[in-house]
C-alpha cells in the first residue's frame, strides 16, 4: 500500500464473477468511507476468456489502473489464471485463490467468488458491515443467503 491506496486485482474467466466480486469490493470500500476506482479488463470473456478488474482505493485515488507489480492483492477465482496474472502482484503482495477456500462447504459452487471476497475481507481493514451492505446491494435477493454463506465461509477461514 503506497500513498494511503490499496491495490486489489480480481483475475478469473468470464462467467466466474470476476465483475460481480469487483462490484461488491468496490462498494464495500465505498460504504466504509473511501475514494475508490474501478478498471475492467474483459477479453473474451462472455466465451470463458480471461477477465481482470482492477480496484484502488484510500483517502484520494487518482487512477484506477493498476501496474503489473504493483497489486497488494491477488484475488484469482481460476487457478489456470494464476501464472498469467502473478506479475501484477507486488513483493511481499498476498495471493487469494480457490484452493484456500473448501469450495465443497459452498451452497451454491458459484458463489466462489464471494468465498474468495471473505478471505480477502480478512485482510482489509472494512467492518464487515459494509460487506454485508455491499452483498446486499448487488445480489438479487434469491441469491443472498447462499452467498452469505460463501462469504463467512470465508471469512472464517475454511479450508480445503
Amino acid at each position: 500500500m503506497r500513498d494511503g491506496v490499496t491495490n486489489v486485482v480480481i483475475a478469473g474467466l468470464g462467467g466466474q464473477g470476476v465483475l460481480k466480486a469487483s462490484d461488491i469490493l468496490a462498494d464495500a470500500v465505498f460504504r466504509a468511507g473511501h475514494d475508490v476506482k474501478k478498471a475492467e479488463v474483459h477479453g473474451m470473456s462472455q466465451r470463458g476468456g480471461s477477465v481482470n478488474t482492477d480496484i484502488r482505493y484510500g483517502r484520494k485515488v487518482y487512477s484506477p489502473m493498476i501496474s503489473r507489480g504493483e497489486a497488494d492483492f491477488l484475488v484469482v477465482l481460476a487457478a489456470d489464471q494464476l501464472e498469467h496474472n502473478r506479475s501484477y502482484l507486488r513483493p511481499g503482495g498476498v495471493l487469494v485463490e480457490p484452493g484456500m477456500v473448501d469450495a465443497s462447504r459452498l451452497t451454491n459452487k458459484r458463489s466462489i467468488n464471494v468465498a474468495l471476497l471473505g478471505l480477502l475481507s480478512r485482510q482489509l481493514d472494512l467492518p464487515e458491515s459494509c460487506w454485508l451492505e455491499a452483498l446486499a446491494a448487488n445480489l438479487p435477493a434469491a441469491l443472498l443467503e447462499a452467498n452469505r454463506e460463501a462469504f463467512e465461509l470465508g471469512r472464517t477461514g475454511a479450508h480445503g
